[in-house]
């Protein structure tokens, strides 16, 4: 019965093993495709079969950055040698760079403050929603609140519809306001959608924190915000890693607020990488190099918590 059981445990292992590799293939997949394209010749990018081995080139990156025009006639050789060298890859792919008439300086694309704007708005908006999240999660777990279950009801429900429902109400609302295509409106937007997950995921994580800490500390003479501060804040270091990732991931990837409030100033990448078309046909190329570089501060950012979001989604799963 043994040698029976710890051959049916073997078995158990390697399928188990095998199911999580075929998973992480299915998940790592299309990361893999679009990091690929991202580094492919525009040619290369929509061949079948697709092209897997291939030489690797930073000419997308160069045309993300930059405005471009098809290249109507042969580059004189002077003016190709005297190029930079991610001028060179342009060239190299049938077009050339818009330069302003006055400066002759390249003209930008607008890529690179798309990006800074979504770094401005996804960090400020969830710096703000952990952190009022974490204050009203923690009064409504220590403090007897009247109605506390309505206005918790109240404040998920806020969550309850998708944001393209609202997002009309709301662009009408910002256009009266003087909010829209603003920084400052993005921010109060995301602020205000994040506020209620990171409640009640902060909520959960509180009350898992004992109560004694606390009530030793205010015996010792501390005062409740000292308390707070001192024992429940790095103690709650987990929970409030894992919201700030969910937080930032669902405020970096919105779409459809970003695409309504915003035109210019304050739009952020997600509605603006879907628009970079090469002249013609659609160039994926630029658009695979804009998703890629789109992932990489989430990773980041996931990669540099992952020991806390590893802990904060466990913690408290396990009661004695």
């Amino acid at each position: 019965m043994a040698e029976i059981k710890t051959k049916g445990e073997m078995l158990f292992n390697r399928g188990a093993i095998l199911a999580v590799v075929v998973a992480l293939i299915i998940m790592l997949t299309p990361i893999y495709w679009i990091a690929a394209t991202s580094f492919k010749a525009r040619n290369l990018a929509t061949t079948i079969p697709p092209t897997v081995v291939f030489e690797p080139t930073l000419a997308p990156f160069a045309k993300l950055f930059t405005k471009r025009s098809q290249l109507r006639e042969p580059v004189a050789p002077e003016v190709y040698e005297a190029a930079p060298w991610w001028e060179k890859l342009i060239y190299d792919g049938g077009e050339q760079v818009v330069r302003n008439k006055k400066t002759n300086e390249p003209t930008s694309s607008g890529f690179g403050n798309r990006y800074m704007n979504s770094l401005i708005v996804s960090i400020i908006s969830t710096f703000l929603a952990v952190s009022m999240g974490t204050l009203t999660a923690y009064g409504f777990s220590r403090f007897r609140v009247p109605g506390e279950q309505d206005w918790l009801f109240f404040i998920l429900s806020t969550r309850m519809l998708p944001p393209v429902v609202v997002a009309i109400p709301m662009f009408l609302m910002y256009r009266a306001v003087g909010l829209h295509d603003t920084h400052i409106g993005l921010i109060i937007l995301y602020t205000a959608f994040n506020l209620s997950f990171a409640v009640w995921i902060m909520k959960g994580f509180i009350d898992e924190i004992p109560r004694e800490y606390e009530e030793a500390a205010l015996v010792d003479g501390y005062t409740r915000m000292e308390a707070f501060f001192k024992i429940v804040l790095p103690e709650a270091l987990t929970g409030i890693a894992a919201t700030a990732v969910f937080c930032f991931i669902t405020a970096w990837n919105e779409y459809a607020f970003a695409l309504m409030m915003t035109s210019k100033n304050a739009q952020t990448a997600p509605p603006y990488i879907p628009s970079q078309v090469g002249s013609g046909l659609s160039d994926w190329t630029v658009i695979a190099s804009g998703a890629f570089l789109f992932l990489v501060p989430v990773a980041i950012f996931t990669f540099l918590l992952r020991n806390h979001l590893l802990r904060g989604m466990s913690f408290g799963a396990i009661r004695k």
